[in-house]
C-alpha cells in the first residue's frame, strides 16, 4: 500500500482519490472546499504523511500551480516527491523541479487524461521526470491508469517537461478529432438526405475506421438529446491547443487541423463576427451581392 497526499479535490481530483482508495491506497487530501477536504492546510496534509512523501498537485495551471510547489518546498523533506497532475504548460515545469530540485525534493510532471470516466476507467498518464522518482511512483501510477497493459496506458516520457509537452500534444489532437466529428454532424443534418442521423454514428462505434471513445461519447451526446438543441454552440479552450499551435509555429511544423479547430472554437464565441460583415461588405461591393442589414 502507498501513501499519497493528494492537493486539490475537484471533478479530476476527488476521482482520483476515490480510485486510489478502491485500489488500497492511502490518500490525504487537500481541498479549500471542507465539504471534500481530508486536512485543514497543506502543513496539515503533510504532516499526516510519513517520510520520504509523495504529493500530487491538481489545482489550475500557472499561478495557483506555482505557488503550491513554492510552499510545498518550504513544507517537505529532502528525499519527498512533488507530482504535478494538472495541465501546467511544460515551460513551468522546470521552474519547479529547479525549485523543488535545490531542497533535494523530487519532481515529476504527469499529463492526465481521462476526465470525468477516469474513476471507473483509468487515467492515461503521461510522465515527465527522473526515471527513479518515476519507479517511487510507480504504485500510485499503477493505481490511476487502465487495466491492462501498462505501456498501453503509462509512458515515461523523458525528462521534467516532457509529460506535459505530451499531453499538450495530445491535446491538440484531441481538438481536430473533435471538431472532425463536429462537421460530419453538421453536414449531415444540413443536407436532409439521412433521414436519422443519430442512428448513423451509432452505427460507426463498431468495424469503422472512425470508431472511438470520442465517437461513443458523441453517441451517448445524441442519446440524451437527438439534435443536439439544449446546448448552445459556444466553446471554450483550456490553452493547451493554443501552446500547440505555438510549439508547430516554433518547430515549424505544419498543423493545419489543429489550428483550424482551434479557430472554430474561436468562432463559436462570437455573436457578430466584424470579420464576416466585412466579407459581406465585399460580396455586396464587387458583386452588387445581397446582404442582410440589422434590424432588416
Amino acid at each position: 500500500m502507498a501513501q499519497l497526499g493528494l492537493i486539490g479535490l475537484g471533478k479530476m481530483g476527488f476521482n482520483m482519490r476515490e480510485r486510489l482508495r478502491a485500489a488500497g491506497h492511502e490518500v490525504v487530501g487537500y481541498d479549500r472546499n471542507p465539504d471534500v477536504t481530508d486536512s485543514t492546510s497543506l502543513e496539515d496534509m503533510v504532516s499526516k504523511l510519513d517520510g520520504p512523501r509523495i504529493v500530487w498537485i491538481m489545482v489550475p495551471a500557472g499561478e495557483p500551480t506555482r505557488q503550491t510547489v513554492a510552499e510545498l518546498g518550504n513544507l517537505l523533506s529532502e528525499g519527498d516527491l512533488v507530482i504535478d497532475g494538472g495541465n501546467s504548460k511544460y515551460t513551468d515545469d522546470k521552474i519547479n523541479g529547479d525549485l523543488l530540485a535545490a531542497k533535494q525534493i523530487g519532481y515529476l510532471d504527469c499529463g492526465v487524461s481521462g476526465g470525468v470516466w477516469g474513476k471507473d476507467n483509468g487515467y492515461g498518464l503521461m510522465v515527465g521526470g527522473a526515471a527513479s522518482d518515476v519507479e517511487k511512483a510507480m504504485p500510485i501510477f499503477d493505481a490511476l491508469r487502465p487495466e491492462g497493459p501498462r505501456e498501453e496506458g503509462f509512458s515515461h516520457a523523458g525528462a521534467v517537461g516532457s509529460g506535459h509537452y505530451a499531453k499538450m500534444i495530445h491535446n491538440g489532437i484531441e481538438y481536430g478529432m473533435m471538431q472532425a466529428f463536429a462537421e460530419g454532424f453538421e453536414l449531415l443534418e444540413a443536407a436532409k438526405v439521412v433521414e436519422n442521423v443519430p442512428a448513423v454514428i451509432k452505427g460507426w462505434q463498431r468495424g469503422t475506421v472512425v470508431r472511438s471513445w470520442l465517437l461513443d461519447l458523441l453517441v451517448r451526446a445524441l442519446d440524451e438529446d437527438p439534435e443536439l438543441d439544449d446546448l448552445e454552440g459556444y466553446v471554450e479552450d483550456s490553452g493547451e491547443g493554443r501552446w500547440t499551435l505555438e510549439e508547430a509555429i516554433n518547430n515549424a511544423v505544419p498543423a493545419p487541423v489543429i489550428s483550424a479547430a482551434l479557430f472554430a472554437r474561436f468562432a463559436s464565441r462570437q455573436e457578430d463576427s466584424a470579420a464576416m460583415r466585412a466579407v459581406a461588405a465585399l460580396r455586396n461591393q464587387f458583386g452588387g451581392h445581397s446582404v442582410k442589414k440589422v434590424g432588416g
